[in-house]
C-alpha cells in the first residue's frame, strides 16, 4: 500500500487513529465498491500538510483490462458524501467507472472526517481540535495535497471534477489563482459558489438554527448526520410549516429526476458522512451574507487573529484566470445550486474566453441527478468527455 511518503517516523506511530486494516478488508472502497464489479483498485493514503490522513482511491485501468491512454481524473465529492458518490449505479452509469473505461486514470478523494478519512498524525477524531475546520481548509490543504499527490504519481497534470461543495473548493482556489497550473482542466457540477437564493426551505431551517444557536452547535464539533444531535436539529426543522419531511433527500435536493430506487438504497448504506459543524456555520454564513468570504468568527479580534482585518477575506470569483478551461452543468430543479445563483456565478465569469468555457443547463435535473441519474452518461458525461478531450 502507498502510504504517499506521509509523515516522519516519530508521526507515523500516532497514525493508529486510522485502521490501515480497515482499508484493505471487506470494508475498504476498494472492497466493497470497485473490485465487486470487476476493476482493479488500488487504496492509497495521503497527508496534508495540516495533519489530516486521507485516503484515495485509484482505478488503474479499465474493466477490460487495458490501460488507460489518457490523463488522470481526480473526482471530488460533496458535502456529507465521499468516494463512493461517483460509484453508486451500475458501471455503465456511475462517472468513476465510465472515465475508467474510456481510457482515463481515475482518482477518488474523501475529504477530512469522511469514514475512510479519519487519520491525523497527532489528533484523534473523538477530540473537538480534529474537527476545527470549515471548507477553507479543504481550499488550503485537502486540495493541495490530493492534487499534488495524483500529479506526483502519474507524472500528469490531472482533469479535475467537482460535484456540489467539491466546486466551490476548486472555484475558492481558483479565485485566488492557486493550484491553476497544476489542472488541465475543471469540470464543475451543481456549482456552488453564491448561494444567498438557495430554494430548499429545509436547507434555509437548518441555516436559521445554526446561525441561532451557533454557541450551542460549536460544542458539537463533529456533525453526524447519523447521530442524536442531528436527529434533534432535523425534528426541529420537519416542525417548521411547508416542509415535508417524508422524503428528506427531495426537501434538501430538489426534485431529482432520473435516480433508480436500488442506487438510492446503495446511498443510504453508506452516506451521508460526517462532517465539522464549523464547515456547517461557514456554510450558513455564506448563505446569510449572499457572499463567498473566509469563515467568520463573529469577533472583529478573533477574524483580526487569523486574518489580520475585522473581517473575513473574501474569494473573488472574477479573479478565476480567463484561459482556465472550465465545464459547468447546473439543474433546473436543483435546490442548493440555485438557477439564480450561478447565473450570478456565470456573470463572474463573462470576460472567460469563449473556447475554455462550456455551461450546460439541465431543465429537470437536481443536486443528485448530476452523480446518480440513470441518464446521466448520455446527458452530462459524454458531453464532459467531449470536452476533457480539448483540452
Amino acid at each position: 500500500m502507498n502510504n504517499g511518503g506521509c509523515c516522519t517516523a516519530a508521526s507515523r506511530t500516532k497514525i493508529h487513529s486510522i485502521n490501515y486494516e480497515d482499508l484493505h478488508t471487506s470494508d475498504g472502497i476498494c472492497k466493497t465498491m470497485v473490485e465487486k464489479q470487476g476493476y482493479a483498485c488500488q487504496e492509497h493514503l495521503v497527508t496534508t500538510e495540516d495533519g489530516y490522513i486521507l485516503s484515495m482511491q485509484r482505478i488503474p485501468k479499465a474493466r477490460s483490462g487495458e490501460t488507460p491512454d489518457k490523463p488522470p481524473v481526480l473526482l471530488q465529492h460533496g458535502l456529507f458524501m465521499d468516494g463512493i458518490t461517483w460509484l453508486l449505479n451500475p458501471p455503465d452509469q456511475s462517472l468513476a467507472f465510465i472515465l475508467a473505461d474510456n481510457g482515463y486514470d481515475v482518482w477518488l478523494a474523501n475529504t477530512r472526517g469522511t469514514k475512510y478519512s479519519r487519520g491525523h498524525t497527532t489528533l484523534n477524531p473523538n477530540e473537538s481540535a480534529y474537527w476545527d475546520w470549515s471548507w477553507d481548509e479543504l481550499v488550503a490543504y485537502d486540495l493541495p495535497a490530493t492534487l499534488q499527490y495524483v500529479s506526483d504519481q502519474t507524472g500528469q497534470k490531472p482533469h479535475y471534477v467537482g460535484h456540489s461543495l467539491g466546486t466551490l473548493i476548486a472555484l475558492a482556489a481558483f479565485s485566488e489563482e492557486k493550484l491553476v497550473n497544476m489542472f488541465r482542466s475543471a469540470a464543475l457540477l451543481s456549482p456552488i459558489a453564491h448561494l444567498s437564493q438557495i430554494s430548499s426551505l429545509l436547507a434555509r431551517a437548518a441555516v436559521d438554527i445554526f446561525l441561532a444557536e451557533d454557541f450551542y452547535w460549536l460544542g458539537v464539533s463533529e456533525f453526524d448526520p447519523k447521530g442524536e444531535a442531528v436527529a434533534k436539529l432535523l425534528e426541529a426543522i420537519c416542525n417548521n410549516p411547508g416542509i415535508d419531511c417524508n422524503n428528506l433527500m427531495t426537501s434538501f435536493t430538489g426534485q431529482n429526476c432520473c435516480l433508480n430506487s436500488s442506487s438510492s438504497d446503495v446511498f443510504l448504506k453508506h452516506e451521508p458522512q460526517s462532517t465539522a459543524t464549523k464547515n456547517l456555520v461557514h456554510i450558513a454564513q455564506m448563505v446569510r451574507n449572499g457572499n463567498i468570504a473566509m469563515f467568520d468568527y463573529d469577533d472583529k479580534e478573533e477574524n483580526k487573529k487569523h486574518y489580520g482585518q475585522p473581517t473575513p477575506p473574501a474569494y473573488n470569483m472574477t479573479k478565476i484566470p480567463n484561459d482556465l478551461p472550465l465545464f459547468l452543468s447546473y439543474g433546473g430543479q436543483d435546490m442548493l445550486s440555485d438557477v439564480n445563483d450561478v447565473q450570478v456565478l456565470l456573470g463572474s465569469l463573462k470576460d472567460h474566453d469563449g473556447n475554455k468555457l462550456v455551461v450546460q443547463y439541465i431543465d429537470d435535473y437536481a443536486h443528485a441527478d448530476f452523480v446518480m441519474a440513470v441518464n446521466a452518461k448520455q446527458v452530462v458525461y459524454d458531453p464532459l468527455m467531449a470536452f476533457f478531450k480539448v483540452q
